[in-house]
């Protein structure tokens, strides 16, 4: 079988030669040493840099990339089987971004989701500064909604603090 040169199989990739080597670096790709220690590609490495692409465009990382090709057999590159069960799996994942996005999308000229103190007219007023309960940075755009302000309300009077702390 023939095999590529680094700089054929970039070209044949579409992405430089230092992406190929990182790939490599990073057990995602492999390639066989000729006599003179010069890299070489089996043609089928592609389908895997096809697969990796793939999967950063939806925003996958690359350690759940790697860990998703380790489940291969002997490094073995997907087939379309592989891709439709491993992408199955990103697919909570990928609905829960689209859903983070969306909700963005949809205030963005309003607000930026930082649970401000002070702005009344912020649909996601968040009075007492509540929201921090439920962790550091833009709470609502990082999942929490208004409603879960309800929760903590409950909780407090559950326990007798009034004071929002």
């Amino acid at each position: 079988m023939k095999t590529l040169t680094i700089g054929e199989f970039a070209s044949r990739a579409g992405i430089a030669s230092s992406a190929i080597r990182f790939y490599e670096e990073k057990g995602l790709i492999f390639s066989q040493r000729n006599a003179g220690g010069q890299r070489r590609f089996q043609a089928d490495q592609l389908r895997r840099v096809a697969f990796i692409k793939a999967a950063q465009a939806a925003g996958i990382s690359l350690e759940e990339i790697r860990d998703a090709l380790n489940t291969l057999p002997a490094q073995r590159t997907p087939n379309k089987a592989d891709w439709e069960k491993i992408s199955a799996g990103w697919c909570d994942q990928l609905n829960q971004r689209i859903a983070n996005l969306t909700a963005l999308r949809d205030r963005l000229s309003s607000c930026i989701g930082c649970g401000c103190l002070s702005l009344s007219a912020c649909a996601l007023y968040n009075p007492e500064d509540k929201i921090r309960h439920f962790g550091n940075g833009a709470r609502y755009l990082n999942g929490n909604r208004p409603d879960d302000l309800a929760t903590i309300d409950t909780e407090q009077k559950n326990t007798g603090n009034s004071t929002g702390t």
